[in-house]
Formats: C-alpha cells, sequence, structure tokens
C-alpha cells in the first residue's frame, strides 16, 4: 500500500469490480467470486465488507458495525481488516 493509499477514517472504500460479493444461502456465508476461484469470508469479514460500498467513509462503516452488532471500540480491528483486504485487492479506493 502506498503512503497516499493510507486507510483512513474519512476514506470510501468499494469491492474491487473483478469480484463480486455476495451471501450464498448454501453455504451460510458471504462469499467473494473472481475468475479464478472463490474466497468464503468468515463472518466479521462478510459484516465489513458488505459496508464497503464507496459511499459510506470507513468511520460510517465502523458506526454501521457498532451499530448492528452493539459492541463500541471496533475501529483498529476494522481499519486492520481493509488494510488486509486491500492488500489482497478485496476493495479499493473508491475511484
Amino acid at each position: 500500500m502506498c503512503a497516499e493509499e493510507k486507510i483512513e477514517l474519512i476514506s470510501q472504500l468499494q469491492i474491487h469490480p473483478m469480484y463480486v460479493f455476495r451471501w450464498e444461502e448454501q453455504e451460510q456465508a458471504y462469499l467473494l467470486l473472481y475468475p479464478e476461484g472463490i474466497v468464503k469470508l468468515n463472518n466479521s469479514a462478510g459484516h465489513i465488507l458488505k459496508y464497503c460500498d464507496g459511499v459510506r467513509c470507513v468511520s460510517e462503516v465502523i458506526h454501521e458495525l457498532e451499530r448492528e452488532f452493539d459492541q463500541q471500540g471496533l475501529d483498529k480491528d476494522v481499519v486492520k481488516f481493509m488494510e488486509v483486504a486491500h492488500a489482497k485487492g478485496w476493495i479499493r479506493f473508491k475511484t
């Protein structure tokens, strides 16, 4: 990740268009589909990525998750996951 691509609370992130993100009822999991395969996401990862819509900023994603799960202090964990997801190419900065 370049210095200018550091994930900040004001950053807006979206699923990279190479991936299709969806809930798979049969698997009871969120998936990332791409031409070479599939990534089955754990529950936390799926819930974070569902809010990476290019509209919400990172702080709004965190707020949504804290409200959804009635938990506070998720900011560091959410940003850390987003850094990993960005490094893997799953998400990108809104263009």
